[in-house]
């Protein structure tokens, strides 16, 4: 592969990887990017300019050293740039495939802000990654010491996996606690193979098993094991369960068949993905085969809604959402992608009530306008008057977000101190609970937020564990 000079960006175009052709894609559940050549990725990457102060760095919450990786890409150092981006980050193949890039790094990208359009950081991460993977350089972390400490984590999301890796790489025995009957959390059930093929997630959980932590799978905190057990079984517990409960709606009709929780739609689809028996998929319930199809909401799990229903052959899909597509929480990426493959978006509007008998057959729904801005600057939304039409609708999926579940209550530690949201009440930057031996990272710290995000608190969970434990045990961890 010819080496690269770097800034590059006046005279070479932003391109991505090869994207598939959405009569094509909406066919399957396979990812829609292809790779990039050796050839492609040094050009996209040499067009970085090495930035003094490197904004891209700076707005990833790893704060992965971008530039630097980026520089050895170009000049096809590629195992040198591969170990310097997962030097920061414990799941770099992950984060290249689903991490809102618009929204962070390449959304900061200073050429970007020139006019020159980003480097596809994102793209280049991917291919890395793969790449280590396919050459073998993505090694099992396996401790060189082996400590008599162990630690239990509750959750098997992208942050009790991290907080496992790191833990595990220092020699420290650890055990993964998950009420779900496979580990990745959201990266397993709730996000779509279209962004996130799954067996990338289950080789990691593979390699970490390879590395010797174990996982204790069907098992519910409060139903199969008590918390006080798993306090005295362990040296210390990080709680990392993420935040599961939906958030509802309200009005006439709410209750009918046929409204359903984004989380179990989402769930039902990737299960039937992995081959499980889903009865509520085959039964048509999860199912948005030949229907009209009506997603309520405008974030990421919204997206992964609507183009899951056109992946299942749904007859027609439509995304309700509030505010207008300027203002919506969701990543652009998406919605265009949606778009592409025949969503229809239906900006400023709101569901009223829910027709139909036995199982709903429409959305009543309440054209909305822009109003003064809230105590945040936000617009706020406004019905308009006389303005409602009905949406007909045969499944109507409710993707509002996610709500912390009452884990002191659920788990029978009401001295376990939580936030006015329900979230839990940690100190920063360490994650320390107000329970001795007890921390918290992720989602059930944050409330609903990015992988990337969980990633971060679980590897400085893990670093305030081992510096308890001994300091000398970080340095194997490095």
């Amino acid at each position: 592969m010819a080496r690269q000079g770097m800034m590059r960006f006046v005279t070479e175009a932003r391109e991505m990887p090869g994207k598939r052709e959405a009569e094509v894609r909406r066919q399957d559940f396979h990812e829609i990017y292809g790779e990039y050549a050796a050839e492609k990725a040094a050009i996209q990457a040499a067009r970085c300019s090495q930035c003094g102060v490197p904004y891209c760095q700076t707005h990833c919450p790893l704060h992965n050293n971008i530039p630097d990786w980026l520089r050895l890409t170009a000049e096809g150092r590629l195992r040198e740039a591969y170990e310097l981006s997962q030097s920061t980050n414990t799941f770099p193949e992950i984060c290249g495939r689903i991490c809102p890039q618009d929204r962070l790094c390449e959304g900061n990208c200073v050429i970007e802000q020139s006019g020159h359009g980003t480097v596809t950081i994102g793209a280049v991460e991917k291919y890395l990654t793969d790449m280590a993977w396919q050459e073998g350089w993505v090694e099992i972390p396996a401790p060189t010491v082996e400590r008599g400490e162990s630690v239990g984590i509750i959750g098997a999301g992208p942050g009790g996996l991290a907080a496992a890796e790191r833990l595990r790489r220092a020699g420290v025995r650890v055990t993964v606690y998950d009420r779900y009957d496979r580990a990745g959390g959201l990266m397993t059930y709730g996000i779509p193979g279209f962004k996130l093929e799954k067996p990338v997630v289950m080789r990691r959980i593979d390699q970490l098993e390879a590395a010797g932590v174990h996982f204790r799978l069907n098992c519910a905190v409060g139903r199969d094991i008590d918390f006080a057990e798993l306090r005295a079984q362990h040296e210390a517990l990080i709680i990392a369960t993420g935040v599961y409960k939906s958030r509802d709606l309200g009005g006439p009709g709410v209750g009918l068949p046929g409204i359903v929780r984004a989380i179990d739609y989402l769930t039902a689809s990737n299960r039937a993905g992995f081959g499980d028996d889903v009865p509520e998929f085959a039964s048509g319930e999860l199912n948005a085969e030949g229907k009209r199809v009506v997603v309520i909401g405008g974030g990421d799990t919204a997206m992964d809604c609507v183009r899951t229903a056109v992946r299942q052959g749904a007859t027609s899909v439509k995304c309700l959402y509030r505010r207008d597509r300027a203002n919506m929480p969701g990543s652009q990426r998406e919605v265009a992608n949606a778009e592409e493959e025949g969503v229809e978006f239906v900006w400023l509007s709101a569901p009223k009530a829910f027709a139909g008998d036995s199982a709903v057959t429409g959305v009543r729904v309440a054209r909305m306008r822009l109003g003064p801005p809230d105590l945040t600057g936000r617009q706020m939304p406004e019905e308009i008057d006389g303005a409602d039409y009905t949406e007909d609708a045969d499944l109507v999926i409710k993707a509002l977000g996610f709500e912390p579940e009452a884990i002191p209550a659920l788990w029978g530690v009401p001295e376990l101190e939580v936030t006015r949201w329900g979230t839990i009440r940690t100190t920063h930057p360490d994650h320390r609970t107000n329970l001795p031996g007890v921390w918290a990272v992720g989602d059930i710290v944050r409330g609903a937020s990015l992988v990337v995000w969980a990633i971060r608190d679980g590897r400085e969970a893990a670093d305030a564990i081992l510096e308890q434990l001994g300091s000398d045990a970080r340095i194997a961890a490095e």
